[in-house]
């Protein structure tokens, strides 16, 4: 298919991520999805050649590029029949340490992390009784001298057995202490390489897809005030500003899924011969295919516009939201289409679609559900009430 190559392309990255892509076939994602195991070998070489570090800056060792930069890398991923899932989160966590960090704590981890000594992989927000209700978090972080302890649990904490170093958003002043609602949270990154095990509880969950999920108990975990990052009680606002940047990174790899999709469909249905001719000659196998990628089409313009916005300074809520929600929908249409041209053949393991199908309609529900999106356009684009 002919896609417009824009400014914020990146098509030498786009070749050099194909081209590492293509030591990993689809038999090597099939075994991972199959065992329940992390792609290690992928994730290290992703690192090696300094794809993670993409967004870093030069000064701490990565390329300091802008987060064009690290869609491209996600979406070749994903379009290569790959899972980025194992290792996004890397670029995202990062921006609250970028943006709200010390110098100090910048020095202290970025080079280690863009040379690949350290993971940062692993994002502990979510709780069992709180859900996408971030205020209502419970865990705590209670300051003793020069330290804070840490107690709770989180849930739906990805990639926790697999990393060094987390993103932990804890409550450091009581709900019923707060002055302003949004106030009393605070963030901490946090080193859990040696407290597995004792502070620190991982338990794994196993889900529908291969993506390492994980629960978290926090018995008086020690973590140093150094690593709170920002001010004390604002971590709410610093982790609503690296919002947009998840969106706009998980809406590249919809894109790549949604693009895979199609070319799988395609190539099919015109090589697929029924009844003396190939499927694809038939318009209700055609006509679906087509739409398919008018839709994906569509939602990738809507994620440039918000690529675009975000790098030129602004921090566009409505757009990184309309990108996700647009792009984890043409990405999930375009998954039912190719599963039902192939027909039997789709739910074959060796063909890979029910494996990528199940990846792709984590989108829909993940890192924020369709729901919550529309709720927030509908609240602040369109200005009606408040629905929670």
């Amino acid at each position: 298919m002919s896609i417009i190559n824009y400014k914020q392309d990146h098509p030498e990255i786009r070749d050099a991520v194909r081209k590492l892509c293509s030591n990993f076939q689809d038999s090597y994602w099939r075994d991972c999805d199959r065992e329940k195991r992390y792609p290690t070998e992928f994730v290290s070489l992703l690192t090696q050649q300094g794809f993670l570090s993409v967004l870093i800056p030069k000064k701490f060792g990565g390329s300091g590029l802008e987060i064009s930069a690290g869609a491209a890398v996600l979406e070749e991923i994903h379009r290569a029949g790959g899972n980025a899932g194992a290792c996004h989160a890397q670029m995202y966590t990062m921006g609250t340490l970028l943006r709200h960090g010390l110098e100090e704590q910048k020095n202290k981890y970025l080079p280690s992390i863009a040379a690949g000594k350290l993971r940062l992989q692993a994002f502990g927000v979510t709780e069992p009784n709180s859900g996408t209700d971030t205020l209502s978090l419970s865990t705590t972080a209670e300051r003793k001298g020069n330290n804070f302890i840490i107690n709770g649990q989180k849930i739906w904490t990805s990639r926790a057995e697999h990393t060094d170093l987390m993103l932990l958003l804890a409550r450091t002043t009581p709900i019923e202490k707060r002055k302003k609602k949004t106030d009393g949270l605070s963030v901490f990154l946090v080193d859990i390489r040696n407290t597995k095990g004792s502070s620190l509880t991982v338990r794994p969950i196993s889900t529908m897809m291969n993506h390492s999920s994980t629960e978290v108990f926090f018995k008086d975990l020690v973590v140093p005030a150094e690593n709170l990052i920002g001010d004390e009680g604002q971590g709410f606002k610093y982790i609503l500003s690296g919002m947009n940047s998840e969106r706009i990174l998980i809406a590249a790899e919809c894109i790549g899924d949604a693009k895979w999709f199609i070319e799988k469909a395609a190539n099919y249905a015109n090589e697929r011969v029924v009844f003396g001719r190939p499927i694809g000659q038939n318009q209700g196998v055609q006509f679906p295919i087509a739409g398919a990628y008018a839709q994906m089409r569509a939602a990738e313009f809507s994620l440039k516009h918000a690529i675009a916005l975000f790098e030129s300074g602004s921090n566009p809520g409505e757009e990184a939201n309309l990108a996700k929600l647009l792009c984890a929908d043409a990405s999930c249409n375009a998954a039912e289409i190719c599963l039902q041209t192939f027909g039997g053949y789709g739910f074959a393991e060796e063909y890979d679609i029910e494996r990528k199908y199940r990846e792709a309609r984590l989108y829909k529900v993940a890192p924020i559900s369709t729901n919550l999106i529309l709720a927030y356009l509908a609240e602040h684009t369109l200005k009606m009430p408040r629905s929670y």
